[in-house]
């Protein structure tokens, strides 16, 4: 029986997805695709695989996946300015739908908290970045069959080709274990999977059953997916109690010493101090040093769980924002310093003021999020049109103080 309505609608999406790869198209077989699915089950079987489950993973799936290559295909080069990523991942709509989840899940989030000894905001922090706290499930366009998601970038990419012979071997080892049927075995293009988007062997090493219903179901069950983030983060080295890190006010010569390890003592006596004057409370406890907007930026000295969180994403980019993230769900004062942005642009509640000023004057009806995507941008030039200014959709200071006027 499904748990409610929800569970029921998120499974005929996921039905809905998948239901090319499971015979409802009328698309013709590629021989080719078939084939290396023929000749995989040998690598399948060698490694556990049943004959019943290899055939029932991929009972319909005649095409390699069209909408994995293109994914696969377009992955930009350049890199986001690290505020413009931080902007997108920590601001007052996610903080704030992580605090209404830090109420609606209370009970078991705190006991997640005493049992692995992560503090829960992290965890919230987590799901938030990792899939939008379940929003993601919810967009068909981001789902895809995992077995042939993976069988896709197998046969048809060779870049990626190791990494997704490996992974869908462990996702026939879920299929085969039963936590999951074939239509909810669903995911990203690269095979990332439910609400904290772990990857099939990662599942494989350390999802739970938090729920107690004799499935380790990352995809429905909120308290399998966030058990399961803090599994992984005890098992990396998590210290209960300690913080992740701290923000500081760099001195003056304070770049040169970037990327170098010291206790928290001994950068306070280089002249590294908490904005507004707070001391640290362990100055014994070592801290890396980060930069992240370089020598004109905030600094922020970094402890043993930064690097733990690097073991669930290895960039300091995703580590940072998930720090400061449950820092503010847990009710403490985001950031102290402003990045150094270009001249002319908005900091993050300043992106929000405008959002909302367009909104109020009738010309945008999306969220207020701080993103600025099409629906933003074509707002602003409506705007922009309409009040004499040139319509390059651009949200400026300059633009700003013409919607406060």
């Amino acid at each position: 029986m499904m748990r409610n309505r929800r569970t029921f609608f998120r499974h005929i999406a996921a039905a809905l997805v998948v239901a090319a790869a499971f015979g409802s198209s009328p698309a013709r077989a590629d021989q080719g695709f078939q084939n290396w699915i023929n000749n995989f089950y040998a690598t399948a079987a060698k490694n556990g695989i049943s004959q019943a489950t290899y055939r029932k993973a991929f009972a319909g799936v005649k095409t390699p996946d069209p909408a994995v290559l293109e994914k696969a295909a377009y992955q930009p080069e350049f890199k986001h300015k690290i505020w413009e990523y931080v902007d997108a991942r920590v601001n007052p709509y996610t903080k704030r739908i992580g605090q209404e989840m830090a109420a609606k899940h209370a009970r078991t989030l705190n006991a997640l908290e005493r049992h692995y000894g992560v503090d829960k905001s992290i965890l919230l922090a987590i799901w938030s970045m990792e899939s939008n706290y379940g929003a993601i499930l919810q967009k068909d366009d981001r789902l895809h069959y995992v077995p042939r998601a993976l069988a896709t970038l197998a046969y048809a990419d060779s870049r990626r080709s190791k990494f997704a012979k490996t992974q869908l071997i462990a996702a026939l080892k879920i299929l085969q274990s039963g936590d999951i049927t074939p239509r909810e075995l669903t995911g990203s293009w690269a095979g990332a999977m439910g609400h904290t988007q772990f990857i099939p062997t990662s599942y494989l090493l350390y999802a739970v059953d938090a729920d107690g219903n004799g499935h380790r179901d990352i995809w429905n069950s909120v308290p399998d997916a966030l058990a399961t983030a803090a599994n992984l983060l005890r098992k990396n080295g998590w210290r209960p109690g300690e913080t992740w890190g701290y923000e500081v006010v760099p001195p003056a010569n304070g770049a040169k010493y970037s990327g170098q390890t010291k206790t928290l003592g001994q950068w306070a006596a280089l002249g590294f101090a908490r904005p507004g004057g707070k001391g640290f409370s362990n100055p014994k406890m070592r801290a890396e040093l980060k930069l992240p907007g370089g020598g004109n930026g905030p600094g922020f000295l970094m402890t043993k769980n930064f690097f733990v969180i690097k073991r669930y994403n290895a960039s300091d980019s995703y580590a940072l924002g998930v720090g400061l993230l449950a820092d503010q769900i847990a009710g403490y004062a985001g950031m102290q310093q402003r990045w150094p942005r270009p001249d002319g642009s908005l900091d993050i509640s300043e992106k929000f003021e405008l959002q909302n000023r367009l909104k109020e004057l009738g010309y945008y009806d999306g969220e207020v999020d701080g993103n600025f995507g099409s629906g933003s941008k074509a707002a602003i030039q409506a705007f922009q049109n309409q009040n004499g200014l040139a319509p390059d959709g651009e949200p400026t200071q300059h633009l700003l103080r013409a919607l406060r006027r």
